[in-house]
């Protein structure tokens, strides 16, 4: 089913309600994509543009209040917001700021402390200038963190959220498999990330805003590269890393082939790469930390080899590419079922990398793939 029924945007609401009281916040003020879409369901692109700045109030009560650029209004008017606020954007001379912070007087007592989320992966989409124009304005009431409320809130996910995810996974698994259909000897490796985008969108994706990987001899340099020109040949490893979309929620997983046959030491490496994801995926379960697994994937990939220098072996997955939490061994975050995780261990081959990732939920008992897990043996192109 694409989009949400009102009742989960009337739960996410009530949820981050009932923190705010905890945390001594009348409202919440958010300003970037996936926080307002949270509460919203409110799924555009034309968040690409940075022109315009769009704010959403979760008040301490009641629906939230969108305060958007005109050209928003109809499609915000199809989501479960009644309370919708315009104005005609870009204003040079105030953009939004008089009539959100109107709403925010509104809506909150004079000592109001109004929640923005300040963590980590966290920004405020509004020009500087105008932040400091928007404190001026509601006098006593003052801006300051959530208390960690949306990225709590963001980290477990609903059944309907998780399915959207699977759903993903098994469009960029479709296109996965045709990859021997687009890529191998003589075929250049821009062209192979040109065709793999066109096999996802073939295959369900609405858009794919994130592909990575790379090819070279024994393995690649690194995965975050733009595609060369340059033609795969035997004893290339190819490596496809998708961040595609479907109803606006991401899959993130990679997969390797082997052009030709691969040597001994390359094979033995992707093997290792498997053996450790299994590893972590074996203690994912309620109560187990990012840390643990984080842990248990080290051990395995540091037996024989040298540190990547990745930072971390794996993140949260939902409607960004990457979440809260990071699998690196200070993050402690508690796992709990409703959370969806990749595993992303990688190892050195020489002066190259391999990766390695899979997508898994979290579970009240074993945790469960949602990409389709592939084999320690690395296939051949």
């Amino acid at each position: 089913m694409r989009g949400f029924d009102a009742s989960e945007f009337q739960s996410r609401t009530e949820r981050a309600q009932q923190r705010m009281a905890q945390a001594g916040l009348s409202a919440l003020l958010l300003t970037t994509e996936p926080e307002i879409r949270y509460f919203t369901g409110y799924l555009t692109r034309f968040w690409e543009s940075p022109t315009r700045p769009w704010y959403l109030i979760v008040p301490a009560t009641g629906k939230p209040i969108a305060v958007i650029p005109s050209i928003g209004a109809a499609l915000m008017a199809t989501t479960w917001i009644e309370d919708i606020r315009t104005w005609s954007a870009p204003d040079l001379t105030d953009d939004g700021v008089s009539l959100l912070a109107d709403a925010l007087c509104e809506a909150c007592p004079m000592d109001a402390v109004i929640g923005l989320p300040d963590g980590h992966e966290t920004h405020v989409r509004m020009p500087l200038a105008n932040l400091h124009r928007l404190q001026d304005r509601l006098g006593a009431r003052r801006l300051g963190g959530d208390d960690g409320i949306l990225r709590a809130l963001r980290m477990v996910k609903s059944t309907d959220e998780i399915t959207k995810i699977e759903t993903a996974c098994a469009i960029g698994g479709r296109a996965f498999h045709r990859v021997p259909e687009i890529a191998g000897e003589g075929v250049a490796l821009d062209e192979v990330f040109r065709r793999f985008q066109m096999l996802c969108l073939e295959e369900g994706a609405d858009w794919v805003p994130y592909l990575a990987g790379g090819a070279e001899q024994g393995g690649y340099a690194d995965v975050i590269s733009p595609a060369s020109p340059s033609a795969l040949v035997p004893g290339d490893v190819l490596m496809l890393d998708t961040g595609l979309v479907w109803d606006g929620y991401f899959c993130d997983y990679d997969r390797n082939w082997s052009v030709g046959q691969a040597a001994p030491q390359v094979r033995d490496a992707h093997a290792t790469l498997v053996e450790a994801s299994d590893a972590a995926f074996e203690i994912a379960r309620p109560g187990a930390t990012a840390a643990d697994l984080f842990n248990v994937m080290n051990a395995i990939l540091s037996r024989n080899s040298e540190d990547t220098g990745a930072g971390r072996l794996g993140h949260g997955l939902g409607m960004s590419l990457t979440e809260w939490p990071s699998l690196i061994p200070t993050d402690h975050t508690v796992l709990e079922p409703g959370m969806v995780l990749t595993l992303e261990p990688g190892i050195a081959v020489g002066d190259k990398i391999l990766v390695h990732e899979e997508n898994i939920v979290i579970t009240e008992g074993a945790p469960r793939f949602i990409s389709a897990r592939t084999g320690p043996e690395l296939p051949q192109i």
